[in-house]
């Protein structure tokens, strides 16, 4: 037997496996060959596309700058000091707001926010947890896209200045993160993002991993931050060790484009065939703070699963469910996770987490889905109609030796850090 370490909250986790009938996909490994503040200084100097950050800025301008929220592994406390580094001598650190852009999430607390920042950042600068429920703090903007109805963040709106600041990697319906998402959904109002998740676009065949374009989700995203106006984008993608492979910086669409690209070239993966058994994670600490966020490994195992195949999915989930949003009681509203889906799927009126609590439903009402969690207790996984294994390596030979003697097995460590394919299948 051989031993595959899965990423598992912050100290990992092993899995037995049998390497005869066993396929594993990781991220490929790209070395770093440069210090990381050198490769953003470049992308902040020498953008892909438009002039250079500093020569976008004016004197005695007000900037804001959003940043992906906790559950993102973005680099936040390299990426923010090279950008006020950048502007030193044009703007005063009073006239700076970096926007956690939480989209529907909920806001981090201080101590989050200095490990997310660094202390220097929290000191220097002043940051605001993005709130999409909270109406006062949200400019009306009008329609965009297909009828998207586009509420933003005041402080965003009113700004001389705005950047984007992200990280670059597969989404389970929107494509790929980072870029335009940093705008909406991530300082959108509720209502902004209920629409851009709505059934129909979340249903959408192309509302999947890797794919952009034609994609009903992340083409009116595009929409929307164009139509609003970035001044700057700047996107890495990061390789398994969440170490800068690459920084992109200039006009927003252009450079998330290019960085899409790489991205695309470090984390998707063709694979020979579909499986009977899938192991997946969600990529550990901090993407697998709750069951919410599990979904996308879920997603990425679901990509290689033979239809009424088995998925493991092992993510400790310290923040539960979480408990804040409706994504705990949808779960529960239906008897079994195929009643749910078609319910989901008929509604007119989107809820507030139906999209996560869709994928998950399509994946369960198609697959045996089990849990591996450090704080959910096998009753509260029950409420979710997932089941709950103490011994994955057990819960996996199992699977295996039910499923009959050509059973294969595919093993997914970093969960949706790298998304699966079948070879030949149209990307």
């Amino acid at each position: 037997m051989d031993t595959v370490r899965l990423a598992y909250g912050e100290q990992g986790l092993d899995l037995r496996v049998d390497p005869a009938v066993t396929t594993v996909v990781t991220p490929q490994h790209h070395r770093i060959s440069e210090p990381p503040g050198e490769v953003l200084r470049r992308a902040l100097r020498v953008p892909v596309a438009g002039p250079p950050l500093r020569e976008r800025v004016r004197r005695g301008q007000t900037v804001a700058i959003s940043a992906c929220d906790g559950t993102r592994p973005q680099p936040r406390e390299l990426m923010i000091p090279a950008i006020l580094a950048e502007l030193d001598g044009l703007v005063d650190l009073d006239d700076v707001v970096v926007l956690v852009a939480t989209g529907t999430h909920r806001g981090n607390s201080e101590a989050e926010l200095r490990e997310m920042f660094g202390d220097e950042v929290v000191d220097t600068v002043r940051i605001v947890n993005h709130d999409s429920r909270d109406r006062a703090s949200l400019t009306w903007l009008g329609e965009f896209g297909a009828g998207v109805p586009v509420w933003l963040n005041s402080e965003w709106v009113a700004a001389d200045v705005r950047i984007t600041t992200g990280f670059v990697e597969p989404h389970f319906f929107a494509g790929f993160s980072g870029g335009p998402k940093l705008v909406a959904p991530g300082l959108a109002a509720l209502e902004t993002v209920l629409v851009l998740h709505d059934a129909h676009r979340i249903g959408h065949p192309m509302a999947t991993w890797g794919i952009i374009e034609g994609n009903p989700v992340h083409d009116d995203v595009r929409a929307i931050a164009a139509a609003t106006g970035v001044t700057y984008g700047f996107d890495v993608v990061l390789n398994q060790d969440k170490e800068v492979v690459a920084a992109f910086g200039g006009d927003l669409l252009a450079m998330h484009a290019e960085a899409v690209r790489t991205a695309r070239e470090v984390a998707m993966q063709p694979v020979p065939q579909l499986f009977d058994v899938v192991v997946t994670t969600n990529s550990g600490y901090p993407l697998d703070q709750n069951l919410y966020q599990a979904v996308k490994g879920m997603s990425a195992a679901y990509q290689v699963t033979k239809p009424g195949g088995t998925i493991v999915c092992a993510a400790e989930c310290r923040d539960g469910f979480p408990d804040h949003g409706s994504y705990r009681e949808v779960l529960a509203s239906a008897g079994s996770p195929a009643e749910l889906f078609a319910e989901i799927s008929a509604r007119q009126v989107t809820v507030p987490d139906q999209w996560q609590v869709q994928i998950q439903a399509r994946i369960q009402a198609a697959c045996r889905v089990v849990m591996h969690t450090s704080y959910l207790s096998d009753a509260e996984l029950a409420t979710a109609h997932l089941e709950q294994t103490e011994d994955v390596s057990r819960t996996v030979a199992d699977a295996l030796a039910a499923a009959g003697p050509e059973a294969r097995l595919c093993v997914l460590p970093e969960g949706p850090q790298t998304i699966p394919y079948v070879a030949g299948a149209p990307r």
